[in-house]
């Protein structure tokens, strides 16, 4: 056999008899999984309620005391379990802000992980007036 036929030969069936074509991914019970750990889906979470929170929140002068949110997951075969805490600006209507960032952290965080959000528990850690000067501890 001529060099070439046996590089054509080899480049079509590898060794375990299955056709090489490069352009189909293997099977996906020989790919594995993605497993996304619980403080990477909390800081994705929390950094999703933080935009989510000046977008709602609106245009208003900012309160420069507003803590970052803080945000703990706990996920378990593709199902996610988030905890929220947040500051929120005063004046607010607070059950509506409560729900609508609720409601956008589940789709947001389900869409950038592919997890199935079960519950977004939030907690209001305090109110903070705009344009007052922080609370002193």
């Amino acid at each position: 056999m001529s060099p070439a036929a046996r590089t054509d030969e080899s480049t079509e069936r590898p060794s375990d008899g299955r056709a090489n074509d490069a352009q189909s991914p293997p099977p996906p019970a020989e790919r594995g999984a993605t497993v996304i750990p619980d403080r990477v889906v909390a800081r994705i979470a929390a950094r999703v309620a933080g935009t989510a929170l000046r977008r709602i929140t609106g245009p208003r002068e900012p309160p420069t005391d507003l803590a970052a949110p803080g945000a703990r997951a706990t996920t378990h075969d593709g199902t996610a379990q988030l905890a929220l805490s947040v500051d929120l600006p005063y004046p607010t209507d607070i059950t509506a802000t409560c729900r609508q960032l609720q409601r956008e952290v589940t789709e947001k965080v389900a869409q950038l992980t592919g997890l199935n959000i079960s519950e977004v528990m939030l907690t209001v850690r305090r109110l903070v007036v705009a344009g007052q000067p922080g609370r002193v501890r």
